[in-house]
């Protein structure tokens, strides 16, 4: 059970004691019941307890209360934990053996509630969710999935990615209201697992899933492995409007004319700053590498825990999606795309003559703000990615920090960040020749080519309701920031909910939003896996910046060339 389902269990509770105060006059509170429940839900949100408001909170006099917050205190029950370097004040928290006691209780309360409503009955509770996302609005399924899920009693299995945004629509679909699937159905990876995962799966006589998503940039490799079917015929019948979508965004899901996926979320990659430390030091925003560099420095002080800058170092698929942003940053992507006005693009482009081209000025640039980086970031900063370096921002330890914006959702409405409304949420600085153009990510949802014809329909009317308007809508009202529909993003209720949304918003309107930093062509994943391991050697000293550079060109290359054959010989048959 998670911290949300805990607190709403909690208001449940307190909502059903209420009526019976109300209409019972002699009713009287139990004492040691609001102390529990008021020092559980101040734990939850961070919220420091005195002694004195403890005893308010219970409801009964002042020297009673004492005496009963002192024997729960001696009991085992209440932690006093010192508030400063004198020990002569303290703040109250629930022992370990409360919380766990008190997560018991919760878990059997939400077990009965579900069996009473006749719902999940023999399950066990785990596999379901108390009360729909975890901000709290429930999204109704349609009724024609409904019906045809209880008509072919078919359990749809999902292989999503671990983060913030798939766990709220897996909680959607395990709400024990919409009693449509349990959470044992869904498989929450992080990247590289899932990308192995996916692979795996396509190599099987029949999937495992009825529903996977896949990475943007990985979608040329999938189609032409045939690890995922094209499903044009099933967007007409579910009635999913391709024009509602923003072209770049639906256009990743797209690969030689056909669609192999419907966009699921889009996700910006962005600089996040502590609004009130760049306030304090009377200091503007960084606007370029160098600005970078010179706030982080003016902040960095690891003696005190805190560290100038975060961003995405570990070796892989990390550092290599780093290496590429910030390349981009400096006005050129990995390989010779097309230049437009606005960018560049795979359009026009023959396949054949595609080649590498960091070894320039650009790929030098960014390289050497890579190791700029290294100096005001956490010692370990190579070894560190994705919820490691938010954890370390969300926790105030960092003035500065590279993030997608799905995740930076949590330092607006998770009960534990201590960075709430203190975040200022940046275009990516630009480098040297470059502008302040953010990457965009996210997931497609696609269907497997191993999944029996006779799951596919349902499967592609999972994927309508997952990728509707409606569902889209609730999520970026609940923080979920950055939806590919341009109903959803034009809607007034959606774009007042979070900071997030308004920004992504104007970044879109200047036109700063693109996706050629990483190409969704065949070659995308090597070209990732050659980086990360060649640049994560060249921070770490041993590889001269040159040698790691043209080592990987020469790589890249290689694996551009070996497509081109691979194609030639396909034409020929």
């Amino acid at each position: 059970m998670n911290e949300y389902e805990m607190l709403r269990v909690i208001d449940f509770l307190e909502k059903t004691r209420r009526p019976f105060r109300e209409v019972v006059e002699i009713s009287d509170d139990d004492a040691v019941w609001r102390i529990v429940t008021y020092l559980i839900k101040s734990h939850i949100l961070s919220q420091t307890v005195s002694i004195s408001t403890l005893g308010q909170e219970s409801g009964l006099a002042y020297a009673t209360s004492m005496r009963l917050i002192n024997r729960l205190i001696e009991a085992g029950y209440i932690q006093r934990i010192a508030k400063g370097s004198t020990g002569k004040s303290f703040a109250l928290q629930p022992s370990d053996g409360l919380l766990r006691s008190f997560q018991t209780y919760a878990r059997k309360t939400k077990s009965l509630l579900a069996q009473t409503l006749g719902l999940r009955v023999g399950e066990e509770e785990d596999e379901y969710y108390f009360g729909g996302t975890p901000l709290g609005s429930q999204i109704i399924p349609p009724m024609r999935l409904v019906q045809k899920r209880a008509e072919s009693q078919i359990e749809l299995r999902f292989l999503l990615n671990d983060d913030n945004y798939f766990s709220a629509m897996r909680n959607m679909w395990a709400d024990f209201r919409n009693n449509l699937a349990s959470r044992k159905n869904f498989d929450l990876l992080p990247l590289p697992e899932l990308y192995r995962r996916a692979r795996e799966n396509g190599s099987k006589p029949v999937s495992d899933y009825d529903v996977i998503a896949i990475n943007m940039p990985w979608l040329g490799e999938f189609a032409e492995s045939g690890i995922v079917r094209p499903i044009d015929t099933y967007i007409q019948k579910t009635g999913i409007n391709p024009l509602d979508f923003h072209p770049s965004i639906w256009s990743t899901a797209t690969w030689e004319g056909k669609d192999y996926g419907v966009p699921g979320y889009c996700t910006i990659e962005i600089l996040a700053a502590r609004r009130d430390l760049f306030s304090d030091a009377d200091l503007p925003f960084p606007k370029t590498f160098d600005e970078v560099i010179a706030a982080g420095r003016r902040f960095h002080a690891p003696e005190n825990g805190m560290f100038g800058a975060v961003w995405d170092g570990a070796r892989g698929m990390p550092i290599a999606s780093s290496f590429l942003f910030f390349l981009g940053a400096c006005g050129q992507p990995a390989i010779s795309l097309r230049k437009t006005r606005s960018g560049f693009t795979l359009d026009g482009v023959d396949p054949d003559e595609l080649s590498c081209t960091i070894v320039s000025d650009a790929g030098f640039a960014a390289l050497e703000f890579m190791r700029r980086l290294l100096d005001i970031s956490p010692p370990n900063i190579l070894e560190m990615a994705w919820d490691q370096t938010l954890e370390i921002f969300f926790k105030g330890r960092a003035s500065l920090g590279y993030f997608w914006t799905m995740r930076t959702a949590r330092f607006e409405y998770d009960v534990q960040s201590v960075v709430k409304r203190r975040v200022e949420y940046l275009p990516q600085p630009s480098g040297p020749g470059g502008t302040r153009v953010s990457p965009i990510g996210g997931f497609l949802f696609c269907i497997p080519t191993n999944l029996p014809e006779e799951r596919v329909e349902l499967a592609a009317d999972a994927i309508a309701w997952m990728a509707s308007r409606e569902a889209m809508k609730a999520h970026v009202k609940n923080g979920f920031p950055v939806a590919p529909r341009f109903s959803v993003s034009a809607d007034p209720e959606a774009a007042a909910s979070s900071p997030i949304v308004r920004f992504v918003d104007q970044l879109a309107k200047k036109n700063l939003l693109h996706t050629w930093q990483r190409p969704n062509i065949p070659q995308y994943t090597t070209i990732e896996k050659v980086l990360g391991t060649e640049i994560h050697d060249a921070l770490l000293g041993k590889k001269s910046p040159r040698a790691a550079l043209e080592s990987a060109a020469a790589l890249v290359e290689s694996s551009l060339k070996s497509r081109h054959k691979k194609w030639a010989r396909h034409q020929a048959l």
